[in-house]
């Protein structure tokens, strides 16, 4: 293998901010922040949006949100099926 071309793999702190869960992964993803961990030792940081704990395909629970109406403006513009 050639030297200096492949990413530096480590350990990396992701958090789901959804559901509050992290996860201790190795990764090669980069990233300026840091944690401290249970064990009292630091890691890189990441947060996440959606991860396996908060994805209702994993979780088996579905969310539905209605932001701003969409539901009341597709009926308004197509009708509302009998």
């Amino acid at each position: 293998m050639k030297k200096g071309i492949h990413p530096e793999y480590r350990e990396v702190l992701f958090h789901d901010i959804s559901v509050d869960e992290y996860f201790l992964i190795s990764s090669t993803l980069k990233t300026d922040k840091t944690k401290e961990w249970e064990d009292g030792k630091t890691y890189p940081y990441y947060p996440l949006d959606v991860s396996s704990a908060s994805h209702p395909f994993y979780t088996g629970k579905q969310k539905i949100l209605d932001t701003g109406g969409r539901v009341q403006k597709f009926e308004k513009r197509f009708g509302k099926k009998s």
